[in-house]
């Protein structure tokens, strides 16, 4: 046989194997352990499967599930059509008991391996609606020639590209219904490939759809997103640029006056929130008032009593809590966020809660005048990156309970770790909530004391 020949010679595919799923990986993929350990997206623990290994690495494999031969007794049937192309979702085939089980799993591997220790007590998971519950989305938008269409919705699970969707079981409806009426009516538009991204906001009192669009849209095209906004009852924004760009797409007669703004309502505390259709607010209204009143009532302050809640954003805890304590100081990076905090304070008639713009993801300045007082009490609501650069100034400042908010479980170990270990502090109860059921987000709570603290 000629060398060359046998060099082109395709190599003939992975063998198939056969393996019992060990547990599950951090991104909701079985993984088989029977010799090189292999990431097997769709498989469960305790199955055993049948499966192609498809790409190697170093420390493992990634596989394709070619079968289950025996299914795990929490196994259920996907409701979205499109679940394992689309990445929006990652457990649609685990129950959701199941589901919250494994995250509260996830967050007891983190506190024992990152932050080496454990808590005194164990919060029962918090648990919502587990469809359309999403009121906060990114939606890509892509324009295929090939096919001569639009399509709208997450990103496919193992490639950048836009999934092909026709509806979406997580988004709060509207907005999970729109998905075919949008990429429709995309696709009549003069700047269909010029629109990248849709953000959905789903407010109390409205749906909102911010359009991203790389040029500005002729007069047919802005008909016809007229059309489509009075067609389903939507208010449509157009982002030629930044956020700060962002617009209504007919401001109408003197900046729509007469509109009122989105908003939500914390009713346990007769709060309305209002916010800007880009804002970072809680995805699951739902959990999020439960998590609210929680966080009031594990705070527990005294009604004479001064709160620090550091990444404060709107004012999602700080205006609940100023209900309690006596004094309430909300400090966030971002300076529009802690306007409109303050002008949430105003308008629920809150004197006592006041805002402070500060970088929290740097060593705190001398010159910060708020973080000289006494706080008893201290709420820690961070990004994914965490609080670690706070944490000496959590520790100075001596509170007699910290209650620390996290999305993401690695980063609160590691933070948890410091205040017991460098700070003294006492890990005295933590759990998971399901604010994002069906995918593998992980949010958290925890309450620290000082070590030496005695309970009452």
């Amino acid at each position: 046989m000629n060398p060359a020949s046998k060099q082109n010679r395709p190599a003939p595919p992975p063998a198939e194997e056969v393996g019992v799923v060990a547990g599950l990986t951090h991104e909701g993929e079985g993984v088989v352990r029977e010799g090189k350990t292999v990431f097997v997206a769709g498989a469960l623990p305790g199955e055993r499967i049948r499966f192609r290994r498809a790409k190697r690495h170093k420390q493992h494999d990634d596989g394709v599930l070619l079968e289950v031969l025996e299914r795990a007794a929490n196994r259920v049937t996907p409701r979205c059509a499109h679940f394992g192309l689309c990445g929006g979702c990652a457990l649609q085939h685990l129950d959701p008991v199941s589901q919250i089980a494994a995250k509260e799993q996830e967050l007891r591997d983190n506190l024992e391996r990152i932050a080496r220790t454990m808590p005194d007590q164990w919060f029962e998971p918090m648990r919502g609606p587990v469809w359309n519950y999403r009121r906060r989305a990114r939606l890509g938008v892509k324009y295929v020639a090939k096919k001569g269409r639009v399509l709208v919705g997450f990103r496919e699970r193992l490639a950048p590209y836009v999934a092909e969707l026709a509806r979406c079981e997580v988004l709060s409806e509207p907005a999970g219904t729109l998905i075919t009426p949008l990429a429709e009516m995309i696709m009549t538009l003069s700047i269909r490939d010029r629109l990248p991204q849709i953000e959905v906001a789903i407010a109390d009192n409205a749906v909102a759809l911010v359009m991203r669009v790389m040029v500005p849209p002729s007069e047919s095209d802005l008909e016809t997103l007229r059309a489509f906004e009075r067609a389903h009852g939507l208010r449509l924004y157009l982002q030629p640029a930044g956020l700060d760009s962002v617009r209504r797409l007919d401001p109408g007669p003197e900046g729509r006056a007469e509109e009122t703004p989105l908003h939500y309502r914390l009713s346990a505390f007769d709060l309305t929130l209002e916010f800007n259709p880009t804002d970072f607010i809680q995805v699951n209204g739902a959990v999020n008032e439960a998590l609210v009143s929680r966080a009031v009532e594990l705070l527990a302050p005294e009604p004479g009593s001064s709160v620090l809640d550091l990444y404060c954003g709107l004012g999602n805890f700080t205006l609940a809590l100023a209900r309690r304590a006596g004094r309430v100081v909300g400090v966030e990076g971002d300076r529009e966020l802690v306007r409109r905090a303050g002008e949430n304070a105003r308008r629920n008639g809150l004197t006592n809660a006041e805002f402070h713009v500060a970088d929290l993801m740097q060593p705190l300045p001398s010159s910060a005048a708020w973080a000289d007082s006494n706080y008893p009490y201290v709420l820690l609501d961070p990004p994914r990156a965490g609080a670690r650069e706070m944490l000496p100034t959590v520790a100075r400042l001596a509170p007699k309970r910290v209650l620390y908010i996290s999305c993401h479980p690695g980063s609160l170990a590691r933070d948890i770790g410091m205040l017991v270990h460098d700070h003294g502090f006492r890990l005295r109860a933590a759990g998971v909530l399901d604010m994002f059921p069906h995918t593998t987000h992980v949010e958290s709570l925890a309450v620290l004391e000082p070590a030496g603290s005695v309970r009452v």
